[in-house]
């Protein structure tokens, strides 16, 4: 008996049986120390040739906001807010409220027209607890991303209603 195998052709059309669902990770944890891990994960994944955004929400001192990404490889894009300083406290003045909105504008966009596969959102959790994202707005954009996009969210004291929605939680503990 003689068995047939169904050799693909390069015009033929790929089947796959089942959906590709993205993720909403959260890195959580009492300290703010979550980047090495997620950075690490970040550049596995672009390195396979899947498109990336690493956002650092709070971290500034660079002059790298969404206009001017670095590159790393081909396929992660990294940016920072556009500050001259890291934020470490929720009194922001004008300028400084401006730029994080405008990014998180950017992000929102970026989401939305499915540019990129996997989005890092680095300590957003500490943007939400100072008042400077909106949890509402948060959550909005989980619910309402491309079901086939990964959203990795870090930061301590991630907020319940970010944790419920999470599919992966890992909780990052230092030890003495």
């Amino acid at each position: 008996m003689v068995a047939q195998l169904e050799t693909p052709t390069l015009h033929s059309a790929p089947r796959f049986h089942h959906t590709v669902t993205g993720q909403i990770q959260v890195f959580t944890g009492p300290h703010r120390s979550f980047f090495p891990n997620v950075i690490a994960e970040a550049l596995r994944i672009s390195g396979q040739g899947t498109p990336v955004l690493v956002v650092q929400l709070l971290k500034g001192g660079i002059r790298q906001g969404h206009h001017h990404p670095v590159h790393l490889g081909q396929n992660l894009q990294w940016i920072r807010c556009d500050l001259p300083r890291c934020i470490d406290t929720p009194q922001l003045d004008e300028a400084e409220t401006a730029s994080l909105h405008q990014l998180w504008q950017f992000i929102q966009t970026a989401v939305f027209e499915e540019q990129y596969s996997l989005v890092v959102l680095d300590e957003l959790s500490v943007a939400v607890n100072f008042g400077l994202i909106s949890e509402t707005e948060v959550l909005t954009l989980l619910e309402r991303r491309p079901r086939h996009m990964d959203i990795i969210l870090t930061g301590p004291d991630m907020p319940p209603a970010i944790m419920d929605m999470a599919d992966q939680i890992t909780e990052i503990r230092r030890r003495i």
